[in-house]
């Protein structure tokens, strides 16, 4: 009996992504080169239907393509520690953390801009397209 073989589209439908990513995958080194008939198609497993999932799912939970191959390789390394994979994802927590911080100091400068705007009367006295118009601290 031969291992279950499926072309590129089998792949994309079954990982639910469109064959341009599985396409992209194989060429990041993301997931293997599969072997090739004698034709010359691709002849993916389902293994490689697994990796894209899983690819997915780490950038579902905001991991870069570069994070989520680092945890791929983290999950077939024989001498890879659980405390390595908690460094990635305790490091992409506290990127996250950051973005929200960030956000929270626009929405801050936001509703301060809101508030001094009384929303009547000429743009030309309009702070919030004054403070829009402020050059910014070295920051382009």
């Amino acid at each position: 009996m031969s291992a279950e073989t499926l072309t590129t589209g089998e792949v994309a439908e079954r990982a639910d992504v469109n064959v341009q990513t599985v396409r992209y995958y194989e060429r990041r080194g993301l997931i293997p080169e599969p072997p090739r008939s004698s034709g010359g198609f691709r002849q993916y497993g389902p293994d490689h239907v697994d990796r894209i999932r899983f690819i997915k799912r780490a950038q579902e939970l905001g991991f870069t393509l570069e994070e989520a191959h680092e945890l791929l390789q983290l999950s077939v390394t024989a001498e890879a520690d659980r405390a390595d994979v908690r460094a990635v994802a305790q490091e992409k927590i506290d990127e996250v953390e950051e973005k929200i911080r960030a956000l929270q100091r626009i929405r801050d400068t936001l509703g301060e801009l809101v508030e001094a705007c009384h929303g009547h009367g000429s743009t030309t006295e309009c702070p919030i397209l004054h403070a829009l118009e402020e050059p910014t601290s070295g920051k382009q």
